[in-house]
């Protein structure tokens, strides 16, 4: 119990030194790495930011790991991670292998229960999502698609009165038929 509250100065040291740091690295290394590293997370990227972060936690809080180490082994990880996603935006193979696709999970009026008990979706997550677009009916909803960053996107039924509503159809059928 007696180092509860405080240990020792110089350990105290090394935690400020290295926290200021880390920080340094990772805020520096994300600006240089783009907005995927700070945009909406798909899986892959979810599991690389805790990565990096549990890293950047044992290089400050653990003595036995120098900064360097630490340093090296967040860079690694955005490297890969640059590279993983790099290939991934040139081969559709290897995109489609690392990262999830999109589902449909409600299509014209419709639940589609195999779809929300996959993706392990309810009935109140997807009315949570229209609530937050604005949409107060299930009849303005086209479709509903649980995107590979775990959104829901809410597809608008296309308006009689739009004066493109054929353009709109079109583009909607477009949106949704690669995932039927």
């Amino acid at each position: 119990m007696d180092m509860l509250f405080f240990d020792n100065i110089d350990k105290l040291g090394r935690i400020v030194l290295t926290t200021t740091m880390i920080y340094v690295l990772i805020v520096l290394v994300t600006k240089v790495s783009g907005k995927r590293s700070t945009s909406q997370l798909n899986n892959f990227d979810w599991v690389v930011t805790v990565m990096i972060g549990s890293l950047g936690a044992s290089t400050i809080l653990l003595k036995n790991i120098p900064f360097i180490e630490g340093a090296s082994s967040i860079l690694v990880l955005y490297l890969l991670q640059f590279l993983v996603t790099k290939y991934a935006s040139i081969s559709p193979q290897f995109s489609s292998f690392i990262l999830s696709e999109p589902r449909i999970v409600f299509y014209q009026g419709q639940f589609l229960p195999d779809a929300m008990r996959d993706e392990r979706l309810t009935r109140q997550e997807i009315e949570c999502a229209m609530r937050s677009d604005g949409i107060n009916s299930f009849d303005e909803v086209e479709a509903i698609v649980f995107e590979s960053d775990a959104k829901l996107t809410i597809i608008p039924k296309p308006s009689l009165s739009d004066p493109h509503h054929q353009k709109t159809e079109q583009t909607v059928s477009e949106t949704i038929s690669p995932l039927m």
